[in-house]
């Protein structure tokens, strides 16, 4: 919201004195509140700094997504050029690791610095890693650079979303994160193009082409991202983060993500090698939970998931996460190994997915805040994305491509309608107080969803695969395509090159593979519609109630919301 001293006629005595308790910050400053004016300043007011700061945060989710999958397409180029051997797994994922471990710390630390110095620094730090990786001339710092890279981008992820809550009321978040999560969804349907195409000339500007795009972004939010936030001391900083508790999530979160990441590609899911930072990472966890009931200042209080509507609206988030990569991996996989499609034709194939769910998204956000309700959004979008993979039982290596982009449609629709609708969802029940914490577990579990949408389906492929493999007559071609190496050799000639017979024993054990893998995606579909069921409909605020609000000298409550803050805090809104 507006700086307080600047609008003292917002801000009303008892609603900063409860500020205050609820922040235990003791130099703040209670102001007397004056009734709000009933003229034109009814409505939140979008002057050029906020437009200009949402550009920018576009242009970054944009840049952060595109660097996380334009290595795909790049990465046997690079480990050829670097000689990266089996190191090429960490190279992969690396990135993906560290941009998921320090989603909650970021948010902590966005609750003291406020979010414009943590949001400068995360793309500078983007940028650092990116001119490490581009200029990597071995596999060392190639993962040096990558892992510098995933830290700014998992901070750049979080406070995108938690800036736009800033700058927006609730009833208004869906709208803007609908534009904020398109661009960046856009990033990630790019990159395997983007990457293919740099790598064929330089595969060192897959890093490079994030550096102007960088210096564009910097000046926009140094001038123009002033957002306020508390002051604290030192002495305040060392007593209010969660050190303790930060050490321990990175700590168990890395190591069950290196046990997925090494699972069944480097050592067999059997090794030690694997169980052990599985079993640590497990238990590490747990031990994280015990301890935060316990901490004083906890990075991941306990309170948000004890509110029906946030625990069910996070869960969303996170099975939405799993199952959309699922379908990311795998349509491919259908036209690549039953249809025997090129990598250029199958990119093309998959585009009624990827042009439905990126401005689907958008709509269901504008919906979510026209309507103010979100419930109907996700009830309609689990049941899409429930039919969906069920209805891909029925495809066939000859199904008609009218027939399977409508199933690509049907599931894109049910996706977007959960997309950008969930956040308001976990946000609603909380105060604003809560807005990063809850904004970083979101964030978290939306990375760590997409680890296990790749880990679980691929465990159920490759184990289906093999059971099934005997109806491949051929016992070198057999033997070749078993233990986890049917997805690899999908995108090559090796299947084009085989016999006509041979060939159609191996695409109906993929197909059938596939199957195992659509029932998967149908069941997480599925317990996302008991979820839909846990939560209850909470009023979204239309008024913007927070500390960190960007000072463009705008009003930030009418006449409207003052009555509506009024009841919220009298308990007539829940």
């Amino acid at each position: 919201m507006a700086d307080p001293q600047a609008n003292p006629s917002f801000i009303t005595t008892h609603s900063l004195a409860g500020v205050i308790a609820q922040d235990t910050m003791p130099q703040a400053e209670v102001v007397e509140a004056e009734t709000p004016a009933s003229d034109d300043s009814s409505a939140f007011k979008k002057g050029l700094p906020f437009w200009l700061v949402i550009a920018s945060l576009c242009l970054i989710a944009f840049t952060s997504s595109l660097d996380g999958s334009i290595i795909a397409i790049a990465l046997p180029q690079i480990s050829t050029a670097l000689s990266a051997g089996d190191q090429y797994v960490a190279v992969a994922n690396c990135f993906l690791l560290a941009q998921t471990v320090v989603q909650p710390t970021f948010a902590q630390f966005c609750d003291i610095f406020g979010r414009r110095w943590p949001m400068i620094i995360t793309v500078m730090i983007f940028a650092l890693g990116s001119g490490i990786a581009g200029g990597a001339k071995s596999t060392t710092t190639m993962i040096a650079g990558r892992t510098v890279q995933g830290i700014g981008s998992g901070g750049i992820m979080l406070m995108v979303e938690l800036i736009v809550c800033d700058l927006v009321p609730l009833r208004e978040r869906g709208t803007y994160l609908g534009i904020v999560l398109s661009t960046a969804a856009l990033g990630a349907i790019a990159g395997p193009v983007v990457g293919g195409a740099i790598a064929q000339a330089n595969w060192r500007w897959c890093f490079y082409i994030n550096l102007p795009i960088c210096a564009l972004v910097l000046p926009i939010l140094i001038f123009y991202l002033r957002i306020h936030h508390l002051k604290v001391t030192w002495s305040q900083l060392l007593t209010r983060v969660d050190w303790i508790g930060n050490l321990i999530f990175m700590g168990s979160i890395t190591a069950i993500l290196i046990g997925l990441f090494y699972g069944g590609t480097i050592y067999p899911w059997s090794s030690w090698r694997i169980i052990t930072p599985l079993v640590i990472g497990t238990v590490g966890w747990a031990v994280f939970h015990i301890y935060e009931s316990k901490c004083h200042n906890p990075c991941v209080p306990p309170r948000i998931f004890r509110n029906r509507t946030t625990s069910a609206a996070l869960y969303m988030m996170f099975v939405t996460s799993m199952a959309l990569q699922l379908v990311c991996f795998f349509w491919p996989l259908y036209f690549l190994a039953v249809r025997g499609t090129s990598l250029m034709r199958t990119g093309i194939n998959f585009m009624p997915f990827m042009f439905i769910l990126i401005p689907g998204s958008a709509v269901a956000g504008i919906l979510c805040s026209k309507t103010g309700h979100y419930r109907w959004l996700h009830l309609l979008g689990f049941t899409l994305t429930t039919l969906g993979p069920g209805l891909n039982l029925l495809l066939k290596p000859d199904t008609h491509k009218g027939v399977w982009a409508m199933l690509q449609i049907t599931d894109a629709l049910g996706r977007a309608c959960i997309l950008s609708t969930t956040l308001p969802a976990v946000l609603a029940p909380l105060p604003e107080k809560d807005v990063a914490t809850a904004t970083g577990m979101y964030s978290f579990l939306r990375s760590f969803g997409f680890v296990w949408g790749i880990t679980v389906p691929s465990i159920v492929f490759n184990n289906r695969f093999d059971q099934l493999s005997w109806k491949i007559q051929d016992d070198v071609i057999r033997g070749a395509l078993q233990g986890g190496r049917a997805y690899q050799l999908s995108a090559g000639t090796f299947l084009r090159s085989l016999p006509s017979s041979t060939q159609a024993q191996v695409y109906e054990v993929y197909l059938d593979a596939l199957d195992a893998v659509w029932l998967v995606a149908l069941a997480i579909g599925a317990s996302g519609l008991v979820a839909v069921g846990i939560e209850k409909h909470v009023p979204l605020r239309t008024y913007l109630e927070t500390e960190y609000g960007l000072d463009q000298g705008n009003d930030t409550l009418g006449p409207e919301g003052a009555a509506e803050k009024a009841a919220s805090r009298t308990g007539d809104i829940s």
